[in-house]
């Protein structure tokens, strides 16, 4: 017996955490009853639906994806702007970002059906390094980007410690390219923090995830990721170099 948030994601509906919303608003059916508890378990044999749709299992897919500026990490928009999933129309397993970056920020991306696999990746106590390279208005001094590194408070929570380097300045044109690598996934992250230190984020690129990079890939291109990088990046979100 599992539970039942656990079933749908694995079956590729979503992650875990929009299966437990989706639940707790009375989506989900199991044999054509509502169930709105997140502690239900289900042995696999039910008739299981998510929004009317019924539970197929799907064989687990995972993409590296090299996201464009102007794109929703979502699989569908209101509003009726890209989305991520736009990309991937022509696989056909239904796909979800494994967490997500702003509609103005591109780079690189995780997509996949493994419900699992997005939540390890996506638990804060993981700590799984994302690289961003962010081009500002103004040049830090070295004091600035110290507490950058120590971490800022943001949304009312000091963020965790991170490391920053400045690539390149130009005081004449008063702008600098900054290179920033955090461990956690708050909403606009890194530019709220350039904002607490009174820097404005011009432009913001995501171009590493722990040891994937976009090497060899243009702006709305992907690629599968290989059994090996699936594996190591399952076993640095469970025992990384990050951890005490």
């Amino acid at each position: 017996m599992e539970r039942l948030q656990k079933v749908i994601a694995n079956a590729g509906i979503t992650s875990r955490r929009k299966a437990e919303k989706l639940i707790q608003e009375g989506k989900v059916t199991v044999n054509g009853k509502v169930v709105k508890e997140l502690g239900v378990k289900v042995s696999g044999t039910e008739r299981i639906e998510v929004e009317g749709i019924q539970l197929t299992k799907e064989d687990h897919r995972y993409f590296l994806f090299y996201k464009p500026r102007g794109t929703v990490s979502a699989v569908t928009d209101d509003k009726g702007r890209t989305t991520v999933a736009d990309y991937f129309a022509d696989i056909p397993e239904r796909l979800y970002p494994v967490g997500r970056l702003d509609y103005d920020t591109s780079g690189l991306l995780l997509m996949t059906n493994d419900g699992d696999f997005a939540n390890l990746l996506m638990h804060p106590k993981n700590e799984v390094s994302k690289t961003y390279i962010a081009r500002i208005k103004g040049v830090p001094e070295r004091e600035v980007i110290r507490q950058l590194e120590r971490g800022v408070v943001i949304d009312g929570r000091k963020t965790a410690p991170a490391k920053v380097k400045v690539r390149s300045s130009d005081k004449a044109k008063d702008k600098a390219i900054v290179e920033i690598t955090i461990h956690e996934g708050r909403n606009r992250q890194v530019r709220k923090m350039f904002e607490a230190v009174g820097f404005e984020v011009q432009k913001l690129s995501r171009e590493e995830y722990s040891f994937l990079n976009l090497r060899g890939l243009n702006a709305g291109e992907r690629r599968e990721l290989s059994h090996h990088e699936v594996k190591q990046l399952k076993t640095e979100a469970r025992f990384g170099k990050n951890k005490k």
